[in-house]
């Protein structure tokens, strides 16, 4: 059974050459990158002929464009800030082979600013990674993207290793970068926000974080995650609100 590993990249050069470096047994890797200033393109090229460059048209549809290169008859779709253990691989290979289903979810274990988190709502965090190629797709959401497979789906015991963020600078980046899209999206939706309401939905997110998914359990990295989450939250709906009153659209 062959499998193509596709991951799309942008500015990855810290953390793709061990992506890769873990998928280097696959059949085929596609890289479909979005315009790197730094050495992404050339650490991709160490591990395979298949790189491709696009506009940023947001993550579902690059990723889309990312399977329309793959040619093996199943398809892992990775992050550049995951990594597949030699266990994984024998569960990945197993599954091909006996093919019961049509793809497969696997557990995430993600790790933040050097802590693999148990709790706080960051584990098990299974996705849906390994399908069959022509039997799913990707939603064309510019973030927080989903696999829309055909069937019925498997699952693997085995966690794919995710090594979220670095640092707290890298915290605070994809904070601004996430909650940004997600208040663009949510106002091509047609939500409305208020400062309350913001508020109120950030002192829930940490709530929620930190005591109902024992957020607490993690040390301090589960505070500090807990915190993000809340800040993450209240920026999000703070936007969508400046950019309804920008429509003149404000609730």
């Amino acid at each position: 059974m062959s499998l193509s590993v596709i991951v799309i990249t942008r500015d990855e050069e810290s953390s793709l050459r061990d992506c890769l470096a873990s998928v280097a047994w696959a059949d085929e890797i596609v890289v479909v990158d979005s315009g790197s200033a730094d050495a992404t393109v050339e650490i991709a090229r160490e591990f395979t002929e298949h790189v491709y460059i696009h506009d940023w048209p947001g993550f579902g549809v690059q990723k889309n464009r990312a399977l329309s290169y793959a040619t093996g008859e199943w398809v892992l779709s990775l992050d550049a800030d995951e990594r597949v253990t030699p266990g994984l691989r024998g569960e990945i290979e197993d599954a091909m082979r006996e093919a019961k289903y049509p793809a497969y979810d696997m557990p995430r274990l993600s790790n933040y600013c050097g802590r693999f988190m148990r709790h706080s709502g960051w584990y098990p965090d299974y996705v849906t990674r390994l399908f069959r190629r022509g039997s799913a797709h990707f939603s064309n959401d510019v973030v927080h993207e989903r696999l829309l497979p055909d069937g019925s789906v498997g699952r693997l015991n085995t966690a794919l290793l995710h090594y979220a963020f670095d640092d707290i600078e890298e915290v605070l980046r994809k904070l601004d970068q996430y909650s940004t899209a997600g208040a663009q999206k949510m106002h091509g939706c047609g939500r409305k926000a208020s400062l309350t309401g913001a508020v109120l939905r950030g002192a829930w997110s940490f709530f929620r974080t930190y005591v109902l998914r024992g957020g607490f359990l993690d040390g301090r990295e589960g505070f500090m995650l807990a915190v993000s989450n809340a800040e993450g939250t209240y920026y999000r709906y703070l936007k969508l609100m400046l950019l309804n009153r920008k429509q003149g659209t404000s609730g």
